[in-house]
């Protein structure tokens, strides 16, 4: 299991990924899942994965080395296309030819074709832009009113989501907000883990702003997650208890 969340704000991006893959509770790993892709001036693009490492994997590198696309002969890297909509194109391309190449022996041997990547970037010329791209290849983006996006164990960040990102929401605060929702979410999935990676990138700019691994016991982390929690206790407590009382016919 794997947490990833991308949100796209009006100043900006922030992309954050855990880095925990677990196969049974004794065979736990370290592995990064948010990968860039730089050249300064042209483009930055970046891309988060959540599923089968074994498929993610292959992706980022046939995307990385390159490979032929068959209807114009042209072998083709993550590099090689002048708007983020082409790239996410080109990334529904590569899982496919994944799949092509793994995926009925994959389900042959009982196992299933699983993988779901956050893409996300800006090439020049062009608009900062955010993708979820699912395992048939296909993808949807995000928009000014639905300004993120979720893979993996994504059920337990969502409400903090919901409730505290705008699409004007400064990108600090996106970024501490993507924080706490990573926070619930390893609170309440064990499959969910640090260190975490992220990135923030500025509109326009074309290059990593913050890029950072934040590791356990990292000092600003673990002071947001507990005042996240007491901060939770105090809003429970200065709520009044419900009212009602006695027994009344349903």
């Amino acid at each position: 299991m794997t947490y990833c969340v991308g949100v796209l704000v009006q100043e900006g991006l922030v992309l954050i990924a855990d880095t925990r893959t677990n196969a049974g509770i004794d065979n736990v790993a370290i592995y990064k899942k948010l990968h860039v892709f730089e050249q300064p001036g042209e483009r930055i693009v970046a891309l988060a994965t959540a599923g089968n490492l074994a498929i993610s994997q292959a992706v980022v590198s046939l995307m990385t080395d390159g490979w032929e696309n068959p209807d114009t002969g042209h072998v083709e890297t993550i590099y090689d296309h002048p708007t983020m909509f082409k790239t996410a194109q080109y990334v529904g391309r590569s899982i496919r030819e994944v799949y092509r190449i793994d995926g009925k022996n994959l389900e042959q041997s009982a196992g299933s074709f699983d993988v779901a990547m956050l893409l996300a970037g800006q090439v020049a010329g062009g608009r900062l832009r955010l993708f979820m791209v699912y395992s048939a290849g296909n993808f949807i983006e995000a928009a000014e009113d639905t300004p993120f996006l979720q893979i993996g164990e994504h059920k337990y960040g969502k409400p903090i989501l919901d409730r505290a990102i705008k699409f004007t929401t400064p990108i600090p605060d996106a970024f501490k907000i993507s924080l706490i929702s990573m926070d619930s979410t390893m609170r309440s999935n064990l499959g969910v883990g640090m260190p975490i990676d992220a990135l923030t990138i500025r509109r326009d700019s074309l290059e990593r702003d913050i890029h950072v691994r934040i590791e356990p016991g990292e000092p600003y982390f673990h002071d947001l997650r507990e005042r996240w929690s007491a901060a939770l206790r105090a809003a429970h407590t200065a709520i009044p208890v419900p009212p009602y009382h006695g027994k009344e016919p349903l």
